[in-house]
Order: C-alpha cells, then sequence, then structure tokens
C-alpha cells in the first residue's frame, strides 16, 4: 500500500525501493496516484482501491490502471471505454462489502454481478477482494463472520461460473495476527512502515509483535531556530494557552502542524534535545512550535529537536504519539506536510 504518499513518506520513492525489493503489486486509491507513479517509472500493477468516476476510463486505460469494482453499473462504464479504445481484455478486481457498510457490492449482489459481467467481452475479472473493519480486535466475532460471509461471497460466484482470480483480504492486522486470512495476496499498510496496530485485548501486543517484529520507517526531526528566557507569569504563543510558572527557557522549532507535528500535541506533547525530553510548550502553529528546554544543559540555536526517532537514550515513535492522542500510527503519518524534505537511507 503506496496510497496517500506511501502513508505520508513520499509515494514515488518508497514504491521504487518496494519494486526493487520484490513487490510485485501495488496499492492506490485514486487515478491521480496511479499515475504519479506511472510517470516515476513503476512497471508492476497498480490496483486502485476505490475504483474510478465516470470519466475517468481513459486515463485508467492510457496509465494501464487496474480498477476495483464496487457497483455493478460500472462494468458498462468501463466496458464502453475498453471497447472504444479497441484494447484487450481490461483487468479489474472486485470488491465485496462483507461488513465494512463502505464500498463494493453486498454478497447478495453477486448475481447482478454476473449478469453485468456477461455483457461486458473486453473486461475480464483479475481479482475479488474485501476488507476488515477490526482484524486488530480479538474481543468481537466481527473478522470472522466477514470471512465467512466473504467465502460465501467466493462459492456462489465460482457456481455462476465465474472465477474470482486472486483472492485478497488481508490488511496489516490481518497479515500480522489472521494467518487465514492471507489468500493469494495480502495489503500491508501501516506494518510495511514499521508499525503495529493497537490490538484488542492489549495483551496480544506483545506477542503479536514478537511474531512480526518491525522497526518504525521513520525519524522525523526539525532545528531550535531560537532561544529566550520566559520570566513567571509571561504566555507563550497564540492566546497565551501556556503560561511559565517559573523562569524558563523557551526553545522555538522550526516545524508545525503543516509540517506534521500535529496541534493536537500542544501543551502534551514532547520533543527530544541532546537526548533528553522536552515538553512541548504554547498552541503549536502552522509553521512553528515551542519546548521548554529549561533543564537541557547546553541547548542553543541549531540543536535539532527530535519528533519522532531516536536521539542518544531517547526514544519516541510515531505509534507512541497516535496512542497519547487516542489516534491511529497511519493518521499521524498522513500529517506530514508536503514541504518536510525527506532523506531516503539505504
Amino acid at each position: 500500500m503506496v496510497k496517500a504518499n506511501a502513508y505520508g513518506l513520499g509515494a514515488a520513492p518508497v514504491a521504487k525501493a518496494l519494486a526493487k525489493a520484490g513487490a510485485d503489486w501495488f496499492g492506490v486509491t485514486c487515478t491521480a496516484e496511479g499515475a504519479e507513479l506511472r510517470e516515476a517509472g513503476i512497471c508492476q500493477p497498480i490496483l486502485l482501491l476505490t475504483g474510478f468516476w465516470p470519466g475517468e476510463e481513459r486515463r485508467l486505460l492510457e496509465y494501464r490502471l487496474t480498477p476495483a469494482i464496487t457497483r455493478c453499473e460500472q462494468l458498462c462504464a468501463l466496458e464502453r471505454a475498453t471497447a472504444r479504445a479497441r484494447c484487450a481484455p481490461v483487468a479489474f478486481h472486485l470488491k465485496i462489502d462483507t461488513g465494512m457498510s463502505r464500498l463494493g457490492i453486498s454478497p447478495g449482489d453477486v448475481d447482478c454481478f454476473a449478469r453485468a459481467l456477461a455483457d461486458c467481452p473486453h473486461l475480464r475479472l483479475e481479482g475479488t477482494f474485501t476488507h476488515f473493519a477490526s482484524s486488530e480486535v480479538f474481543t468481537a466475532e466481527q473478522t470472522e463472520l466477514q470471512e465467512k460471509f466473504f467465502a460465501g461471497a467466493l462459492e456462489r460466484l465460482r457456481g455462476l461460473g465465474i472465477q474470482p482470480g486472486l483472492v485478497h483480504m488481508a490488511n496489516s492486522a490481518a497479515l500480522a495476527a489472521r494467518p487465514s486470512t492471507w489468500g493469494d495476496m495480502v495489503r500491508p499498510g501501516a506494518v510495511l512502515y514499521g508499525y503495529h496496530q493497537f490490538y484488542d485485548p492489549p495483551g496480544r501486543k506483545a506477542e503479536i509483535e514478537e511474531k512480526l517484529r518491525l522497526t518504525p520507517a521513520l525519524s522525523l526531526r526539525a532545528r531550535l531556530i531560537s532561544l529566550r528566557d520566559v520570566a513567571p507569569g509571561q504566555g507563550v504563543g497564540y492566546n497565551a494557552r501556556f503560561v511559565a510558572r517559573q523562569p524558563s527557557r523557551i526553545a522555538v522549532l522550526a516545524a508545525g502542524y503543516a509540517d506534521g507535528l500535529v496541534r493536537g500535541l500542544t501543551n502534551r506533547g514532547s520533543v527530544i534535545v541532546r537526548g533528553q525530553f522536552a515538553p512541548l510548550v504554547g498552541t503549536i502553529s502552522m509553521d512553528l512550535a515551542m519546548a521548554d528546554v529549561t533543564g537541557i544543559e547546553g541547548a542553543r540555536v541549531g540543536d535539532v529537536a527530535t519528533i519522532y526517532g531516536v536521539d542518544g537514550p531517547a526514544q519516541q515513535s510515531v505509534s507512541d504519539i497516535a496512542h497519547t492522542l487516542g489516534t491511529v500510527t497511519s493518521d499521524l503519518l498522513c500529517a506530514l506536510g508536503k514541504r518536510v524534505p525527506r532523506f531516503y537511507l539505504p
């Protein structure tokens, strides 16, 4: 999965590295993301997970993108475009909604799909998939029920004389902990970048992490660009949401929420400076943030503040911050701003 700019890390360079490592498919959300990969030289099949919008059919064919069909009527539009282009049968994947209640035909619509496909000689079903709503949750049976519904839909397809092709359903958590879901292909997302989900119950976390050991791919750092002494009672940042209680040394970081240092960390997060945690103080703004470095001896302009990563004995990952904010790791990864320089290490 390299959708959403490879979870904020840079779709083209990440896809190139993954292709070199042996990835044989890539997953994106839309035609624009698929076109970007083609223009970067990616040759592997590219699956558009959310399908296409009327009018995009020509672009699908131009960039050799594999669309997901999520509604029966999409087949007709794709068939017309393919027939006009006089190209070889175009491959697509069928998405079946088994409980997410988002995209995909319902298991009860398989017969409708079969009838529509019979009128589309220029199309070829290459794969069939579903998406799990809660594969990281082991205290409920939703995933097992989704597996059951999906198996029933596949059986119905075969009963109608339609081979489902590549069968895939496993996202990150299912890949890590549910081997029965692996099928012919898996769709790693956050785990691909070194991050596990928050499993329920939490006691499963250590067991799963031991079986699939991951190293976070991302370190995010910014420079200290200013230091100032703040007197007791003096406010810091917009709306003076932090007021110093004692003489304090406040550092200004060249990073804000436009760079991925999310505003929700105002007065509750930390960065690492010289191997020590420095609390974030005051409102995080678009371009800047402040940290209290009062207790960090020798802190000076030009020092590096580590937002995510390791500095000496101290470390914090994107997952740590996501847990603090009550969100998912992918949310914070996708918050990385376009202007943030990205350096890729071999």
